[in-house]
C-alpha cells in the first residue's frame, strides 16, 4: 500500500523529458528492454509504467498505486491481461493524476499544475509509440474520477490531448451506474474492448 508522505508540491518533480531520457538508459534493477518506467525509480508520483512492444494499448486509470517493473499490482496485472486478450502485444499505463496513492481518499487536496502538465507530455509520448493514425486509448478511471474536483480539469485536458491525436477511445466491462468507464480491477481476463462514446461522455461529465 502506498500512503503519500507529503503533497507533491513539497517535493521536486522531474520534468517528463529528462525523466524519459533516464528511463531509456540501462537500469540496474529491471530490464529496460521489457519495461517502460518513468520516472525510473519508485517515487511519490509516476508518469508511465508499461511493457515494450510494437502494438501497445494505452490504458488510462485515475492515479498510480504501488506498481513497478516486475512488481505489478492487481490493477496493472488486469490491464496487461486484457490488452493481450484483445490483440495488443504490450500495454502502457497512464493516469489522470500522477500522484501515487493506493487509497484515492489519500490523494492530495491541492492541485499540482506542474505535475499535471508533465503528465500530459507523458500521454503525448505514449501516443507516439502507437502504430497507425488512430491510437487506441482505454478509458478506465471508474467513479474515482469524482474524488477530487481538480480531476475534472485534468481529465478534460487529457481528453483534448487524445482527441488531438485522433484517439480511438474504448472501455471494458459495464459502464458504472454513474456513467463512468469501468476500472480494470475485477474485470475478467477475456473482457473485450468496446467503443466508448467520448463525445457524449464529455458533454455529460467534463466541464
Amino acid at each position: 500500500m502506498h500512503i503519500p508522505t507529503c503533497e507533491t508540491g513539497e517535493i521536486e518533480i522531474a520534468d517528463f523529458a529528462p525523466a524519459l531520457e533516464q528511463a531509456l538508459a540501462p537500469a540496474a534493477d529491471y530490464d529496460v528492454q521489457k519495461w517502460l518506467f518513468v520516472p525510473n525509480k519508485y517515487d511519490e508520483y509516476r508518469y508511465i509504467l508499461g511493457t515494450r512492444g510494437e502494438n501497445p494499448l494505452i490504458c488510462y486509470g485515475i492515479n498510480p498505486s504501488t506498481a513497478a517493473p516486475d512488481a505489478l499490482d492487481n490493477t496493472l496485472k488486469s490491464a496487461e491481461r486484457i490488452a493481450l486478450f484483445n490483440g495488443f502485444d504490450s500495454f502502457i499505463m497512464l493516469n489522470v493524476y500522477a500522484q501515487r496513492a493506493t487509497n484515492p481518499d489519500d490523494m492530495e487536496t491541492h492541485f499540482n499544475a506542474h505535475l499535471h502538465e508533465e503528465n500530459k507530455k507523458a500521454f503525448t509520448y505514449a501516443l507516439s509509440l502507437c502504430k497507425g493514425d488512430r491510437p487506441t486509448v482505454w478509458a478506465a478511471w471508474g467513479n474515482i474520477v469524482e474524488k477530487r474536483k481538480y480531476l475534472n480539469l485534468c481529465l478534460r485536458e487529457i481528453i483534448e490531448v487524445g482527441n488531438a491525436h485522433n484517439a480511438h477511445w474504448v472501455s471494458a466491462g459495464t459502464i458504472s451506474v454513474k456513467g463512468h468507464p469501468h476500472h480494470p480491477l475485477y474485470l475478467k481476463k477475456d473482457s473485450p474492448l468496446d467503443d466508448f462514446d467520448m463525445e457524449s461522455y464529455q458533454k455529460r461529465f467534463v466541464e
